[in-house]
């Protein structure tokens, strides 16, 4: 029979999953409110962003009182720390989600064209937060170092749209403000594959006890 520890692990592995959930939804709805313009999924970004902070604050709530009551040792010590710091990554991608959606509006003003390279960067920036849930739900090693490795592939993208945004400024087909919003929009997309590598190494630290890169 279970401990009353061992369930509260458990309802702390069930409220980062259901967090995890939310950092997918938010993204994703943050990808349509820049690839469709759409003004109602810009409020859904919103919100999923207010229930994030909400989660936040109930799984820091949860993860003090199990470290103040028990006093856990060795892995149970680490899954707790970590679940702490990968919280902390998730609610940044709510907030940045949310700064996405609010260039979203900006941009669609002045009806630009996005550029394919920031729908293959907020592509796989969605993938890699998916692979980073999913790493920590089945306590996948390799798909921790998958999500690190890809890392690679989102900040190429990033390159590559600053380059081609200064050429189209240079060029004049396109105006400093809304270029700038444009690179603020895939600047934020590269910050969210960061939270996704901070997500996936924490998640390397609790099946393992090393950090990042430290076994490569």
């Amino acid at each position: 029979m279970a401990t009353h520890f061992e369930k509260q692990l458990e309802e702390l592995h069930v409220q980062m999953i259901t967090m995890g959930s939310l950092c997918e939804k938010v993204i994703s709805l943050s990808v349509q409110a820049v690839l469709q313009k759409n003004e109602k999924v810009v409020s859904q970004v919103f919100e999923t962003d207010h229930e994030i902070d909400k989660k936040e604050r109930e799984i820091e709530n949860l993860c003090m009182s199990l470290l103040l009551h028990y006093h856990p040792v060795a892995g149970d010590l680490r899954q707790i720390s970590a679940a702490l710091k990968m919280v902390s990554d998730m609610e940044r991608i709510g907030d940045q989600a949310a700064d996405i959606a609010d260039l979203s509006v900006f941009i669609d003003r002045k009806a630009v064209m996005i550029p394919q390279a920031i729908a293959d960067m907020a592509e796989q920036a969605v993938k890699m937060v998916t692979d980073s849930v999913d790493a920590f739900v089945k306590a996948d090693l390799g798909l921790c170092r998958k999500v690190i490795a890809d890392d690679d592939i989102v900040d190429d993208a990033f390159n590559e749209v600053k380059e081609g945004l200064a050429r189209a400024i240079y060029g004049g087909s396109l105006d400093a403000k809304t270029g700038l919003d444009l690179l603020m929009t895939a600047k934020y997309f590269e910050r969210i594959g960061d939270h996704a590598v901070n997500i996936a190494e924490w998640v390397e630290y609790s099946i393992t006890g090393h950090h990042g890169g430290e076994l490569s």
